[in-house]
């Protein structure tokens, strides 16, 4: 059956395979029909995540939970750390997740109104995700976040028809799992601790070892080895990264398995999911269209700042002043961040409609929003960018945090430059175009004069 190309709101570039035969009256909507809020808000998490991202590309794996690991932590470098951890970690991956979740509901919307059958694509779409994310992971960079995308997205199909009010429910129910799994994370690993010291006991007293002490020994000494790793393991980590594609992708393998295996399905999905969720009812109360009233999004925004900033504040402090250590981390300052981060990246997202519908910087504005509809495409140019430049040019290891800074400025100019030039010929991205084209099994228009 012949179909024709539609454009789908909810994602950068996004298209919907309309039935010729069933809908013959409609036409391609225009990008000025686009809800440019929501490219925008993608557009800046974007950017912002790469502030975080950052330090996984420069720095040893362990500093992006134990900043004292690698990087410097005083002077330039600690404020660096402080202003990227109150203002920017996991805030920016929540709202880049919250607006995954969004699209969801305008992709449903749009072919609800046009009378196209959704499941088929929208599965299909979901699984090209997931096999993109494997490829990036395995392939790229193991912090790779698509995989955790794709599996999340997978469960939300059957509750795109709920209001709003109850998909807030069913985040905050999400949410609340994954806060609990957080702090028995906590839990199971103080446990270990104890253990591993009643066999370090046994074992100086001069008793033999079970192989349940053996094994608890073992597990404390590869968490050490995570969170807080001595030099000589920094060392082979930086000589790994530095080494050559296979020698790197080698040794990021069980990272990435580790990832996938364990980290997902305990601690990111649910996190990723009560997210989308969260979203996905925000745009149904019309939030992320900017449709709300000004004293709305004020409210919206003292409200959850007044109650995320200073859980965030409070679990920063935690964190130094325990020094990073591995168990406090997931019951008490990590744990903090964790809620207070959802309430900040809604905090974020007002000011953030607030700035787009004042008008002010017109030409960041647009950039953004070109950087929005091509998110997909910019994520991946991050990682192309950062391991070229700190895996390839043999830079791992050898930057402090202040000066990784530096690079995301410039990261920032490279895309935020191009995506407007590129948009002004084609209709999205080349990484959005190609995953269109495999999810309707058909090449897409790519020219932008195509749309006329």
């Amino acid at each position: 059956m012949a179909t024709q190309p539609h454009h789908d709101a909810g994602e950068p570039g996004g298209i919907v395979a309309v039935s010729a035969d069933s809908v013959t009256h409609l036409k391609p909507v225009s990008v000025r029909e686009r809800i440019e809020s929501v490219d925008f808000l993608r557009g800046f998490a974007l950017m912002g995540i790469l502030i975080i991202n950052i330090w996984a590309f420069g720095l040893s794996s362990s500093a992006l939970f134990n900043p004292m690991a690698a990087g410097g932590f005083e002077g330039l470098n600690l404020l660096a750390w402080q202003g990227s951890f109150i203002f920017f970690f996991q805030k920016m991956m929540a709202i880049f997740s919250m607006l995954f979740g969004a699209g969801v509901v305008l992709m449903y919307d749009r072919y609800q109104s046009i009378g196209g059958k959704f499941a088929g694509m929208y599965y299909r779409r979901i699984l090209w995700l997931a096999l993109f994310g494997i490829v990036h992971a395995y392939f790229l960079w193991y912090g790779d976040i698509l995989f955790v995308y794709a599996i999340a997205g997978l469960l939300l199909y059957p509750v795109r028809r709920l209001s709003g009010k109850v998909l807030i429910v069913l985040a905050v129910m999400v949410l609340l799992i994954g806060t609990g799994l957080h702090f028995g994370a906590g839990f199971a690993i103080n446990f270990v601790k104890q253990q591993a010291e009643e066999a370090r006991a046994d074992q100086e007293a001069g008793e033999t070892l079970s192989h349940t002490q053996e094994a608890f020994l073992e597990a404390e000494r590869e968490m050490m080895s995570s969170y807080h790793p001595d030099a000589d393991e920094v060392a082979e980590e930086i000589a790994a990264m530095t080494g050559g594609y296979w020698e790197m992708i080698s040794y990021r393998f069980p990272y990435t398995l580790m990832m996938h295996l364990q980290a997902l399905p305990f601690f990111l999905l649910w996190r990723a999911l009560g997210l989308m969720l969260l979203g996905m009812a925000l745009m149904k109360m019309r939030v992320f269209a900017a449709e709300r009233g000004t004293r709305f999004y004020i409210v919206q925004v003292l409200l959850c700042y007044v109650i995320g900033f200073p859980l965030t504040v409070s679990g920063m402090s935690s964190l130094i002043s325990t020094e990073f250590e591995v168990a406090s981390y997931f019951m008490s300052g990590g744990l903090l961040d964790y809620i207070g981060s959802v309430f900040i990246a809604v905090g974020h997202v007002g000011v953030l409609i607030l700035v787009y519908r004042s008008g002010v910087l017109s030409w960041l504005r647009k950039a953004l929003i070109a950087a929005g509809r091509m998110a997909f495409t910019n994520y991946l140019l991050q990682t192309f960018i950062g391991i070229g430049i700190f895996w390839g040019l043999g830079l791992f290891g050898s930057i402090d945090k202040a000066q990784l800074l530096l690079f995301v400025v410039g990261i920032w100019i490279v895309e935020l430059t191009i995506s407007p030039i590129w948009l002004s010929r084609f209709r999205f991205g080349p990484f959005e175009w190609l995953w269109r084209s495999l999810t309707y099994l058909k090449l897409q228009p790519m020219r932008a004069k195509e749309l006329v």
